[in-house]
């Protein structure tokens, strides 16, 4: 697998299974990076684990509480887990979205973040939408150098909070699924001026993380859109 880019040193993660290759993004279960991994911390990455599965369990449990019926989840906000995986990711609520697949008009639907929701559809057939890519393949992608990629931007322009929009610079990008199907599709990003400042790359621990959060939310999702 040819991971060159240019002059700059060569860096492969390998995941448990296959491995692919898009010039510079992460595909699957390989991660090519231009940029040295940063180094161990663990103290920082104990934490970030903790968190992470703190926030599987609490999915899981209103998962159950949903499925049952039970009044206790009836607090219950997709928006709310959106900033708490946020929080989890270190990147902004805004850096947030969840899409829902829409089998009967064959289109991706913004869940959150609100300010989405009534913008407009992805259709699934898409082939400039990574989230449409990400759905019909059922196959997570990291792309640290997002801008340069061919992508629909008409969302990036929207005033979300009402903050000035900024370009999307990284992104991750991960299918939601139940039972074997993908229900959903989460992209975490990191936007600003350039790539530079909008924070660092994505990493497998990110990707990781956000696979093992997909799982509950799979059975959230199931349950909000009736797909």
């Amino acid at each position: 697998m040819d991971c060159s880019f240019g002059r700059h040193k060569r860096f492969e993660i390998f995941l448990p299974n296959r491995m692919y290759s898009l010039e510079n993004r992460v595909v699957t279960d390989g991660i090519c990076r231009a940029e040295p991994l940063l180094p161990p911390d663990p103290a920082r990455d104990t934490h970030q684990m903790s968190s992470t599965a703190g926030l599987v369990t609490e999915l899981e449990r209103i998962a159950t509480a949903l499925n049952a019926e039970d009044g206790s989840a009836s607090q219950f906000s997709l928006a709310s887990v959106a900033e708490k995986i946020a929080k989890t990711l270190s990147v902004g609520k805004d850096e947030v979205a969840i899409m829902g697949v829409s089998t009967r008009w064959r289109h991706l639907h913004f869940l959150v973040p609100e300010a989405l929701k009534n913008v407009g559809f992805i259709p699934l057939s898409s082939n400039s939408a990574l989230a449409a890519r990400t759905a019909r393949d059922s196959r997570p992608e990291i792309d640290n150098n997002f801008t340069v990629a061919r992508h629909a931007a008409v969302f990036e322009g929207v005033k979300i909070n009402s903050e000035t929009p900024e370009s999307i610079q990284k992104m991750l990008s991960a299918p939601i699924l139940s039972e074997g199907k993908v229900i959903g599709v989460i992209q975490i990003s990191r936007k600003g001026p350039s790539v530079a400042s909008a924070g660092p790359d994505f990493t497998a621990d990110d990707l990781g993380k956000i696979l093992a959060l997909c799982k509950p939310l799979g059975k959230l999702l199931r349950r909000i859109t009736g797909e």
